[in-house]
């Protein structure tokens, strides 16, 4: 195999070439065979290795379409070092429009997988052996899960020099430091010593537009930090904010959430964030924001009961408030 080839279930990808390829996972009882999806650009000189992945959780489809736009931008003979594309790695559960597989497990928390074990077992133990294992870096795809929505944000390692580098050139308008969660691709990774950026953007089964365009400018200029692609980009037009941790408000009590904020405001303590009303539109509650904070995610759903997290904030360097809530440290409910 040439020096600068690549391969991938089986197949050699040449210098300068796309290829698709289709590595069988399983089948399913009616016997129709299910393959992961992969899509394989390897440039005209040897570099990094970057993985781009999606729909890990099945109905998270914005990084689907973020793969696809980004990949129209590549021109094998213009990239240095490969890209390994893989836009729906949980292909049971996109085509049930379903987070897991069939078997009810989370694929993102079966990670390093096993060949013998459960099905997500077998699929992460596939996704790692040929596509992470055989990358340097990587960039995982999510959205916030059913009935939530989330401002586009990465989620990162910022105490990794290399980590860093990538998630300061992504451009996300929020960059959390966040811890690794047992089972996941990004922790297996990391134990491999790759860098992985996690992109949160958008809410489960629908298209996001400014998710999609930041998601899709954040891994170019990715590429051109690591000097694998050079494409013309305007720096973002705001400056990241770094945070090390956020803080999920969750209502005092159920009823009908009347929310008074946006995803991306910026609020302080004390500020009010919503009420809580019943049906006849009677106060129940107000909730308030025990910290200054920037909110990046929320629910959609205005029925709540008590103890749903509401709010997500982003906790602004400096304060220190810890007043209600739940304090996470970078860490998804």
């Amino acid at each position: 195999m040439d020096d600068c080839s690549i391969e991938i279930g089986g197949t050699v990808v040449s210098p300068s070439s796309r290829c698709h390829i289709e590595i069988p996972v399983a089948r399913l009882v009616t016997q129709t065979p299910i393959s992961l999806p992969v899509t394989v650009i390897n440039g005209c000189e040897s570099g990094p290795v970057l993985w781009l992945s999606a729909a890990i959780h099945g109905d998270e489809i914005n990084g689907v379409e973020i793969v696809r736009r980004t990949l129209e931008f590549i021109v094998p003979e213009q990239l240095k070092g490969t890209v390994i594309a893989v836009p729906i790695v949980n292909v049971f559960g996109f085509l049930e429009q379903s987070r897991y597989l069939p078997d009810r497990r989370d694929l993102n928390r079966s990670f390093p997988g096993s060949p013998r074990g459960s099905l997500a077992s077998r699929l992460a133990n596939l996704f790692m052996q040929e596509v992470v294992r055989k990358s340097t870096h990587g960039i995982d795809l999510h959205t916030a899960s059913d009935r939530r929505t989330n401002l586009p944000q990465l989620r990162a390692n910022l105490d990794d020099p290399e980590t860093y580098r990538c998630a300061a050139a992504f451009g996300a308008p929020v960059i959390v430091h966040s811890t690794i969660r047992d089972g996941s691709l990004r922790q297996a990774a990391t134990q491999q010593g790759i860098p992985v950026l996690l992109y949160e953007a958008g809410e489960a089964l629908r298209f996001d537009r400014e998710a999609i365009v930041v998601g899709v400018n954040g891994i170019l200029r990715v590429m051109g930090v690591l000097g694998m692609y050079e494409i013309a980009l305007s720096p973002p037009s705001i400056a990241p904010v770094k945070v090390r941790k956020t803080q999920w408000i969750r209502s005092p009590r159920g009823g009908i959430l009347l929310l008074d904020v946006e995803l991306g405001q910026e609020v302080r303590r004390k500020q009010k964030l919503g009420l809580i009303v019943d049906a006849f539109g009677n106060v129940a509650a107000k909730v308030v924001s025990p910290c200054d904070g920037i909110a990046i995610g929320m629910t959609r759903n205005p029925l709540v009961n008590q103890g749903d997290g509401i709010v997500h904030l982003a906790r602004l360097p400096g304060d220190e408030a810890m007043e209600g809530g739940e304090t996470q440290k970078g860490r998804n409910p």
